[in-house]
């Protein structure tokens, strides 16, 4: 079908406004990279772009000797695949019945979580609550909080709607109980959405912040971002550095190289995953999109 000349202007004024919007993402990003990868001299003297120049790692050297990234990096994973994993369990057991028609008080508990988007305990509450059941200083508490996501869980009841309702009934003429229907027929049929929802929960954890600083007393239990948020906002960290580094660490690194390597050694997990999960990310956000 040939386009007009009003459609092919509309085309070329859209991919205008988006390969802007992408380098305004990209170029800070790759700046921040060259940073983290270009030598001493270069970043004091504001050569660097979004190339490194006289490319070294010596700020990764010192962040990794001289700082607690590892033992944050394995929190960060740790409350990320964990939580991911019972987000998910609970998201799709509170998204299933609500999907199904014949669910008894069906649009109350609907409305009854959409409520929850809305308007919360607060803060002190919700924190006098955790502590009351001894939660306090455990990721338990950050699990519980961020247990089930409305958002997420309307996304996935949507998917699930959409299912043919005569596959259903066929596997219960064949003695199929809900959790069979579920488990073997449901979920393999939903894997974009599943792994739309669960990239949603797998940022989430990994980019906690204000509830690991609420809820977590022990510094050695911090996340790497909150880590990476302390090298930002201490404007001694070289000193602090070099003083735990031995002398032949002791090379020329700028606070700000150390900062770009923070940032880049907590961004790097998630980007990295991405690309493999693109096809079904897309996919399950458009389908689950369609009805809410």
């Amino acid at each position: 079908m040939k386009t007009t000349k009003g459609e092919r202007t509309f085309y070329a004024i859209n991919y205008v406004i988006l390969t802007l919007g992408a380098l305004l993402c990209l170029l800070p990003f790759l700046h921040v990279a060259s940073q983290s990868l270009s030598s001493y001299r270069a970043n004091t003297s504001g050569l660097v772009g979004i190339w490194p120049v006289e490319l070294n790692v010596d700020a990764y050297k010192q962040l990794f000797q001289g700082t607690r990234i590892l033992p944050s990096l394995f929190n960060s994973v740790q409350i990320t695949v964990i939580g991911t994993l019972l987000s998910m369990v609970f998201t799709v057991m509170a998204a299933y019945p609500l999907s199904r028609r014949h669910f008894w008080g069906r649009k109350f508990f609907m409305k009854a979580i959409v409520f929850t988007m809305l308007f919360n305990g607060g803060m002190i509450p919700t924190y006098l609550n955790m502590r009351s059941l001894g939660l306090v200083n455990t990721y338990g508490a950050l699990w519980l909080l961020n247990l089930i996501n409305p958002y997420n869980m309307i996304i996935m009841r949507s998917f699930f709607e959409e299912m043919p309702q005569e596959m259903i009934d066929a596997t219960k003429i064949d003695g199929s109980t809900e959790m069979q229907t579920l488990w073997y027929i449901i979920l393999p049929l939903s894997l974009p959405v599943m792994v739309t929802v669960g990239m949603f929960y797998l940022i989430w954890y990994w980019d906690l912040f204000q509830g690991v600083l609420i809820y977590i007393t022990d510094t050695k239990k911090y996340n790497l971002v909150v880590l990476v948020n302390q090298l930002i906002n201490q404007n001694d960290i070289l000193d602090k550095l070099n003083r735990r580094s031995s002398s032949a660490m002791a090379v020329q690194i700028s606070p700000d190289m150390i900062r770009a390597a923070g940032i880049m050694t907590m961004v790097i997990p998630i980007v990295s995953i991405y690309p493999f999960l693109q096809k079904y990310f897309v996919k399950g956000v458009m389908i689950g999109s369609v009805k809410g």
